[in-house]
């Protein structure tokens, strides 16, 4: 519309110019020419002087120069356009031509007011012209886009329309074979890739969950009937403990992980709260085995009874990621779980982190600068990832004396 409206001004305004000009020159142009021819009829004979319809003439001698008009006294050889507003007997707006020697000057006057009348009319039909011309160039540019955006207004709709569905119906045949059309045929192809790679997820994750869970029953069962006998010395005994824990550790990160991988949050099984106190004493006891020959405590402070609706093995899963972090770090001292009502804190003695490196710790693949052995930098993220999915909240800072404190909420 804007590029129609200053088109269709700019050769309004050349016209109006272009009109002018040749208007100028035109007559200009004449002028000169017949104030040659009446010099010369005057200088042959004074008394017979042709006259014109549209022109007037006019000779002043040496003597009679007084009663030139007062605004052509000055003015030098040549055309000029007066605009004359003294009601003298000559028109308002006319071209004058000039021409002075030492004995006459001679004077040529052409009204050019009809042409002025002309000119403004012109002006005002070529600025309805504009107005017009604006107008059609708008009704086009909102009839135009309205039919481009249209198809594609169309697709984001339909696009909107597939969240939820496991399978979206195909695109293409909703639109003609144009951009939009190429368009939606790639989004298909792109959405039936997407749809197998998910389902193949799906499937991968049921499959490793069934597989896993199968010699985890097994490896259960048979600890829990060694665990029976009487006859099992002390010292086995332990181990079978340690396998029963780790037994327990990995059905409840099988169970997450599945969780995570579906995006689907899961409260307790018949909708109560877990408490938080028998979570922690269970990531202790598990965690037990990590400490090995360091010099290092682990202590519970409860300041308030906590409760949380989630399940237990998702809350174990994030505190035993943090508590294994405050263990893997602190080579002697004392490791302090707060509970409070809405939070648990873990505080650890060990080297402690940097201001700016904590939110980076939560990265998939990045470990701290003094981490010791092997590890794949995915417990901090993993935690990240379940407090997304609950609507928790996870942080990491410097403790105010030593080490770092490892903050998890549950609002």
């Amino acid at each position: 519309m804007l590029f129609g409206t200053a088109l269709t001004a700019g050769f309004a305004l050349a016209v109006v110019q272009l009109r002018a000009y040749l208007e100028d020159q035109l007559i200009g142009r004449q002028l000169s020419l017949e104030l040659s021819n009446y010099e010369s009829q005057f200088r042959r004979d004074p008394d017979n002087i042709a006259t014109f319809s549209r022109i007037q003439g006019a000779v002043y001698s040496e003597r009679k120069r007084a009663n030139v008009p007062n605004n052509w006294r000055a003015l030098p050889n040549g055309v000029h356009t007066i605009l004359d507003d003294t009601q003298s007997a000559f028109s308002q707006a006319y071209k004058l031509a000039v021409r002075k020697d030492g004995d006459y000057w001679f004077f040529l006057q052409y009204d050019i007011s009809h042409e002025l009348k002309l000119r403004s009319r012109i002006n005002w039909a070529l600025i309805g012209f504009v107005v017009l011309f604006s107008g059609i160039s708008a009704l086009i540019a909102f009839w135009s886009a309205s039919s481009v955006m249209r198809p594609v207004a169309d697709l984001a709709e339909r696009l909107t329309g597939f969240r939820g569905e496991a399978k979206p119906a195909p695109l293409k045949p909703h639109f003609a074979e144009d951009e939009v059309g190429q368009l939606a045929a790639k989004l298909d192809d792109y959405a039936e890739r997407l749809t197998a790679l998910v389902e193949r997820d799906k499937e991968f994750n049921a499959d490793v969950s069934h597989e896993l869970r199968t010699p985890i029953a097994v490896i259960s069962g048979a600890t829990e009937l060694l665990l029976a006998q009487e006859d099992v010395p002390e010292k086995a005994k332990q181990r079978l403990r340690r396998i029963e824990r780790a037994v327990r550790q990995s059905n409840e990160l099988i169970e997450v992980l599945l969780l995570l991988s579906r995006h689907e949050k899961q409260g307790p099984a018949h909708g109560e709260e877990t408490r938080v106190l028998p979570v922690v004493e269970q990531v202790f006891d598990t965690h037990r085995v990590q400490i090995g020959q360091k010099p290092v405590t682990l202590r519970i402070d409860m300041e308030s009874d906590a409760h949380v609706v989630a399940p237990p093995a998702v809350l174990a899963v994030a505190l035993g990621n943090l508590v294994g972090n405050a263990i893997k770090y602190t080579p002697a001292g004392e490791i302090v779980v707060t509970i409070r009502a809405d939070s648990v804190e873990v505080l650890d003695q060990g080297p402690g982190i940097e201001q700016g490196q904590a939110e980076h710790l939560f990265t998939r693949g990045v470990r701290g600068k003094d981490a010791a052995g092997k590890g794949g930098g995915l417990g901090l993220a993993i935690v990240r990832r379940i407090c997304a999915l609950y609507g928790w909240s996870v942080s990491l800072a410097p403790a105010p004396e030593r080490g770092a404190l490892a903050t998890l909420r549950f609002s």
